[in-house]
């Protein structure tokens, strides 16, 4: 049985409620979600008092106190709900920062002519691209994840179809797509 096959029995054994199958996945895949943990803080500005380790624990932990154990078919798809949830981490965070800092005076990066979405300078952009990504993934949820997989958790395009199982061209579009709409989106929520 090769790792891959290994890690999906894994995943349907943790949610048929096996915690050790739950430990089995998170071992295996520690170090790469680690290292995704590292590239989504390094595209963060304004979490300098966070770490990897501390993002990803979080993130595992939230996934643990969880209910029941993610619905994830695949490696892939753990991957993209620990970046999700590595998200959601950031946002609170944003969002309790702007909490105590209302009125801050920060003026918001527009994004550049390109397709790229830029390093959210402030806890004020992160919260309005959360928001516009809530939007778009009602609107196209395949457009939300790719942005959410290449934004929060650093990966290339070429990671990204692996990860979501479509073609690097397909990617290429949605992000294209995605990072149109959200320019049009984004910024016009950060006051």
């Amino acid at each position: 049985m090769d790792d891959t096959a290994d890690i999906t029995g894994w995943i349907r054994n943790w949610q048929d409620g096996d915690a050790r199958a739950r430990d089995r996945v998170f071992g295996q895949l520690y170090h790469e979600l680690k290292r995704l943990a590292a590239v989504v803080l390094r595209s963060e500005a304004g979490h300098d008092t966070l770490q990897p380790t501390a993002l990803l624990n979080d993130a595992l932990i939230k996934l643990i106190e969880a209910r029941n154990a993610p619905a994830a078919e695949d490696r892939g798809h753990f991957v993209r709900i620990v970046a999700r949830a590595m998200r959601q981490i950031l946002v609170d965070r944003a969002r309790r920062k702007l909490a105590d800092k209302r009125g801050a005076g920060v003026v918001p990066e527009s994004l550049d002519a390109g397709i790229d979405i830029p390093i959210m300078a402030n806890p004020a952009e992160l919260v309005a691209l959360d928001d516009a990504l809530a939007t778009l993934a009602e609107l196209d949820p395949r457009a939300a994840s790719v942005v959410e997989l290449r934004v929060f958790a650093g990966l290339t395009i070429d990671e990204t179809a692996q990860a979501m199982d479509i073609s690097p061209s397909s990617v290429n579009r949605e992000w294209a797509h995605a990072c149109a709409w959200l320019k049009t989106d984004v910024f016009s929520h950060v006051k």
